[in-house]
């Protein structure tokens, strides 16, 4: 009689992790704040007239820098994908700024790896790109997700006379070169 109980909790139990793994990094309150949010470009060209709306960008971080009062990261917006993961960098419409009122790791939030951020738009300001000055439209942080980057590398092997593949994680730390970046 125990042994009907059994497949049930295993059919739940496995169900509950499929559903676990595509839930998505930001909250659901700060997801349905952000429906009918401005779009990057939107705010790119008038910053001030979206301040206060909730916005859920992403792309790859150019910088991490911490000051008294909390941190900001200079980010290459990209499109966001599948689970809101940014896609890749050449669909980039410009960049923006994210700030924090808590310290943020450079080593944690280095250069090269893929965020998503929601928050609120508290307006833009200036710095230079080279010698270019560049207005970044800036969100205050309210969540982060910090996602991996993983590259995978093809893995063949023989069995009689035939060969077959499959890939397999490269690296977990994965780091693009300078000119991947710029």
């Amino acid at each position: 009689m125990t042994s009907h109980k059994f497949p049930g909790f295993l059919s739940a139990a496995v169900l509950l992790l499929v559903l676990s793994g595509c839930a998505y990094p930001i909250s659901k309150e700060l997801r349905q704040e952000a429906i009918g949010e401005p779009t990057f470009s939107m705010v790119l060209q008038e910053p001030a007239a979206h301040r206060g709306a909730v916005v859920i960008w992403g792309g790859i971080i150019m910088k991490t820098t911490n000051y008294k009062d909390g941190a900001e990261i200079i980010v290459l917006e990209t499109p966001l994908g599948f689970r809101e993961k940014p896609k890749g960098r050449t669909h980039s419409q410009g960049r923006f700024i994210a700030r924090s009122t808590k310290f943020l790791d450079p080593a944690v939030y280095a250069r090269g790896k893929r965020i998503t951020v929601a928050g609120e738009i508290s307006g833009s300001t200036i710095k230079s790109i080279g010698q270019f000055p560049y207005v970044y439209p800036v969100i205050m942080a309210k969540e982060i997700k910090l996602w991996e980057n993983i590259r995978y590398a093809p893995l063949y092997y023989r069995w009689e006379n035939e060969f077959y593949g499959f890939y397999y994680p490269l690296d977990e730390f994965y780091e693009p070169e300078e000119d991947e970046l710029e």
